[in-house]
């Protein structure tokens, strides 16, 4: 049998060399938290209960300045997973594979798959529809893993108490006794520990993909205990905000805008139940973390933990993602590596989601594609007071109306411009306008800000890379 050339790139470890000795290569726990936002302890919120994702953030550098490449799960997640942004991708849509328009890639995983460290994945970690395809392995990418398991959940058919809160339908509730041992982050949990029990002495790269906190935001009534409603305030927007934002912003948040017909009491049920599925997905994280522990592997391993992209909570009236605000295309990015110099501080760098791949692949000593682009951001874990690229980037694509929305955030501002059917731009001031609710590029007094602005989107990303 002859080898092409994508069938090398796709071929188990065993046709390439690997090292000899287990302990001069990290294992790597690759977590992510689907449609997660900053609500966590660590990133300062006053309410939110994460104290496992914030272990992690006390042992490694968070990063609070990190932006997904797009607000949509699995666009961003394939740029994520190939180092690659999305114009490379062409993946501008869900429920799309990454051979379908990238046949010959690389994938994170895959890289270290074929230098001989064992590739699990474990729940979402490519595009999975949330709940409709959990416990299914759509879209996923077989190259990338030694084994691919997809637990199964009851999600929306849990019993217990709940409703629905929006109108029509886009946001249920559920809080339920006991700990979830149907649930798919709880079978994901106990899956993901028994493979790394069975191969402790060997290296492995963990992708653990987590649902919660994705709709419908399920969790056991202990965790809805942790919020009292007397807590929770739904987001207080300034009148007229949405006066100044583009037609074609409007669009791309489809119909997730006008509060989604919820009243005040559903947007604060909704933002209860938001924080207690983090709350739960924190805690399963914490049951794996504690194996480590036990099998004293901790200081060996790698943890990446991230969000696929950021989370509307009623600001600007809007919920979900699809939105190129600082709500959604911010993430957050933790990475906790063994022995770095900056481990336990926090770091404002800007950062991308397409730094990840050359990250990990340098922390382990291996060369990824000459295809990446993104950067390492190694220098930063051992200084994480450092500058590191002048811009970030983020772009949308809206099929139906064939509308583009491209995003760059500097040090102190952010640039959108819109294109298709309806043209427009936004610029906001995040020093005196942090909350981005007055939109710049209505204003002539900031036109030289402006045109300075789409200067930097028209250079683009590799202009601003770090130096």
């Amino acid at each position: 049998m002859s080898l092409t050339r994508r069938s090398l790139l796709a071929a188990p470890a065993l046709l390439l060399p690997r090292r000899s000795v287990a302990a001069e290569r990290p294992n790597v726990l690759f977590v992510a938290a689907d449609d997660l936002n900053h609500s966590l302890g660590c990133y300062g919120h006053p309410l939110v209960k994460s104290p496992n994702v914030d272990a992690v953030a006390a042992a490694g550098v968070r990063f609070d300045r990190s932006y997904c490449q797009f607000p949509l799960c699995g666009p961003s997640r394939t740029s994520l997973m190939t180092g690659r942004r999305p114009d490379s991708t062409r993946i501008l849509a869900n429920q799309i594979a990454v051979r379908d328009t990238m046949p010959d890639a690389v994938t994170l995983p895959q890289l270290f798959r074929n230098h001989g460290w064992h590739s699990v994945r474990v729940g979402k970690m490519y595009h999975m529809d949330v709940p409709a395809s959990v416990g299914t392995n759509k879209w996923d990418d077989p190259p990338s893993w030694d084994v691919a398991i997809s637990p199964p959940g009851l999600e929306q058919h849990t019993e217990g108490e709940g409703r629905e809160v929006a109108k029509p339908r886009g946001w249920r509730w559920v809080s339920f006794a006991g700990d979830g041992k149907d649930q798919t982050d709880d079978r994901a949990a106990s899956l993901a520990m028994e493979h790394i029990s069975q191969n402790a002495a060997k290296p492995w790269f963990m992708g653990l993909g987590f649902v919660r906190p994705h709709l419908p935001t399920v969790a056991p009534d202990r965790f809805f205990n942790l919020y009292p409603m007397s807590r929770i305030e739904a987001v207080k927007n300034p009148p007229g905000d949405r006066d100044d934002i583009p037609k074609a912003s409007e669009i791309a948040i489809n119909t997730r805008a006008n509060d989604m017909g919820m009243d005040e009491l559903g947007r604060r049920e909704a933002i209860r139940a938001y924080y207690a599925s983090i709350s739960y997905m924190d805690w399963q994280l914490g049951r794996v973390l504690g194996l480590l522990d036990k099998l004293k592997l901790r200081e060996r391993t790698i943890i990446a933990f991230w969000g696929d992209h950021g989370w509307h909570l009623g600001e600007h009236h809007r919920w979900h993602k699809r939105s190129l605000f600082e709500e959604s295309a911010r993430a957050p990015l933790i990475i906790s590596a063994p022995g770095r110099r900056g481990n336990g501080k926090g770091s404002k760098a800007l950062v991308e989601f397409v730094d990840i791949y050359p990250t990990l692949a340098e922390l382990a000593g291996l060369k990824g594609p000459a295809e990446l682009e993104g950067q390492s951001l190694a220098p930063v874990l051992d200084n994480p007071s450092r500058p590191f690229k002048k811009a970030a980037f983020t772009q949308m694509y809206v099929p139906e109306q064939k509308i583009t929305g491209r995003s760059v955030r500097v040090e102190r501002f952010r640039y959108t411009r819109w294109e298709g059917p309806y043209p427009d731009e936004e610029l906001y001031d995040h020093t005196a306008d942090p909350k981005e609710y007055t939109n710049l590029a209505r204003q002539t007094a900031a036109s030289a800000k402006l045109r300075e602005m789409r200067s930097v989107l028209d250079a683009g990303w590799r202009a601003a890379r770090a130096t």
